[in-house]
Parts: C-alpha cells; sequence; structure tokens
C-alpha cells in the first residue's frame, strides 16, 4: 500500500523537513508499512563504490525504546554542560534572529530528552566497518569520509521521504556514548557494524512547517578559492 504524500514542491520539502521534537505526536503509532516505504527510498542513495553496506535497525518495541532512551537521558545530561552543547552555541552571536533560533531549538532539544524513550519509532542507520579502528585510521579523513558518505545520504533519504509522508524526524548522535549497550540490546553486531545516528520519527501535530532560519549564504560562501 502506498502512503498519501502532502501536497509539497521539491524545494518545500528540501527547505521544511525540519528536526522535529516539540510536534512529535507520542501517542499516534507509526505504521510499519510506512517505515518500510520511506526505507525503499533510504536505499535508492548513492554509496561508496556502489558498496551499499548499510543496515537499519527499526525499533516499536516499547520496552527497547524505554531504554535507548534511558541512554539518551543519561548522555544528554552530560552533553548538556559541553561547550559544543546546542545551550551554548551562538549565545555571544550579534545575530539576534540566530540567537533566538537556538533557543527554540536548545528548548525543543531538551523536550526531546526527556521523552526520547517514548516517540514512536526509531531508525539506528549502520554501516559495515568501524573509523574507531586503526585499519580505518590509516586511511585518514578519506576512510572517514567515504564511510559517513555511504550512509548519510541514504538516511537522508529516509528523513525526506518521511517528511512527504506527514512524518517527523529528528537526527541525534548522543546515544553513541552507550553504543556498545544499544548493539547488546539489539543485537547489532558491533564490531562489524557502526551505528551513526538515533532517528526519532512519528507523525507530526499538524504539517505545516517552515523554512529554518539561516544567515545569509554570502557568510558560508567561497566561489574559487576560500
Amino acid at each position: 500500500m502506498s502512503h498519501p504524500q502532502l501536497d509539497l514542491s521539491n524545494d518545500e520539502l528540501l527547505s521544511t523537513t525540519r528536526a522535529v521534537r516539540k510536534r512529535l505526536d507520542l501517542d499516534r503509532p507509526v505504521e510499519e508499512s510506512v517505515l518500510l516505504e520511506c526505507l525503499e527510498l533510504a536505499v535508492q542513495a548513492p554509496s561508496g563504490s556502489n558498496a551499499q553496506g548499510w543496515q537499519f535497525v527499526l525499533v516499536t518495541d516499547v520496552e527497547k525504546k524505554a531504554k535507548i532512551g534511558e541512554f539518551y537521558a543519561q548522555a544528554f545530561s552530560l552533553y548538556r554542560n559541553m561547550p559544543i552543547a546546542i545551550h551554548h552555541l551562538h549565545a555571544d552571536s550579534d545575530d539576534n534572529a540566530l540567537k533566538a533560533s537556538q533557543q527554540r531549538s536548545t528548548d525543543s532539544a531538551e523536550f526531546l530528552a526527556e521523552n526520547m524513550g517514548k516517540v514512536p519509532a526509531m531508525l539506528i542507520p549502520c554501516i559495515s566497518g568501524r573509523t574507531d579502528t586503526d585499519a580505518m585510521a590509516s586511511m585518514g579523513v578519506l576512510g572517514q569520509s567515504a564511510q559517513w558518505g555511504s550512509i548519510i545520504p541514504a538516511t537522508w533519504n529516509f528523513m525526506l521521504a518521511a517528511r512527504a509522508r506527514g512524518l517527523g524526524t529528528a537526527w541525534t548522535t548522543l546515544h553513541l556514548m552507550h553504543e556498545r549497550e544499544t548493539a547488546e540490546l539489539l543485537g547489532i553486531p558491533y564490531d562489524d557494524f557502526m551505528q551513526v545516528a538515533l532517528i526519532a520519527i512519528g507523525y507530526t501535530k499538524g504539517t505545516s512547517f517552515k523554512s529554518a532560519y539561516r544567515p545569509p549564504i554570502e557568510t558560508v560562501m567561497h566561489i574559487n578559492g576560500w
């Protein structure tokens, strides 16, 4: 069964696929069929050397979600005080719109940390091989780039497909502080497959989302040189 899609242009889809946290409907189940439909589109993404070394773990079991939520909350309690935390970035910026956007993101991140174990579904994308091994380290940035570039496009495909079907997603990584424990919980072969993210999934409360505030592209753009 093909699930109905929102009436979005390509540009609207690309510019409104937000990290959704507070607007996830925690009480509405997500059908397995819509998750599989999104995965069918995920695996259409390119991968390095066409290796397709990806595996995707969907989690809908209540007890397993709750345990992963505990891992995430523990990690978030440490992350909150780190200089790189969302709570501290852009705090000294002269761009008030950016500071306001960051505060909204901070509030929603706190909400998700409290409720991660309650989201209707989770996706953990995995990639064959580990960047933290000596063999991968010997390949330097090249090896790491190829590894990430072989799983992130597929996961983003999933998230775009989800948005088109009225689902919200949020890419998170903090559970990786407990990657080995998560692998044991879900039976992921830790030595062979590296977890890349924890994607929270749920239908959204309302389907209309705006483009996020971003500083002008001139502040991040370089042409023919830095």
